[in-house]
């Protein structure tokens, strides 16, 4: 079954794993696969894509990150922010004049935690 999967460094058919652990394997592996494009294509669809990555440069001819990149990034960037919400605040309270800046971040994570 696995015999075309030689590709890439990768030779499952020497695994000696069971036929059903491969393919719950890869089962797995698609489907995480999907989650993390449909969550980037929604995290773009609400245009909350600049907090994550960086945006399509202008003399680029294809879109920097996929996706996929922007659904993995934008759970590890929720991760991150919550781990740093108390050094958010003080940052917060201590440059007054940056406030608008953290309010549009932490919107921006709002919109984006929504989907996870």
């Amino acid at each position: 079954m696995f015999k075309d999967c030689k590709s890439g460094g990768y030779n499952l058919e020497d695994s000696k794993a069971s036929v059903e652990r491969l393919t719950s394997l890869v089962l797995l592996i698609a489907l995480a696969y999907t989650c993390a494009g449909l969550r980037g294509q929604s995290i773009k669809s609400k245009r909350q894509q600049k907090y994550i990555g960086r945006l399509k440069e202008l003399k680029r001819m294809n879109r920097r990150h996929s996706n996929f990149w922007i659904g993995l990034y934008g759970q590890m960037w929720i991760a991150a922010l919550e781990s740093c919400s108390d050094w958010v605040r003080n940052l917060m309270m201590i440059r007054p004049n940056k406030r608008s800046f953290f309010q549009r971040g932490l919107k921006a994570m709002a919109l984006i935690q929504a989907d996870f």
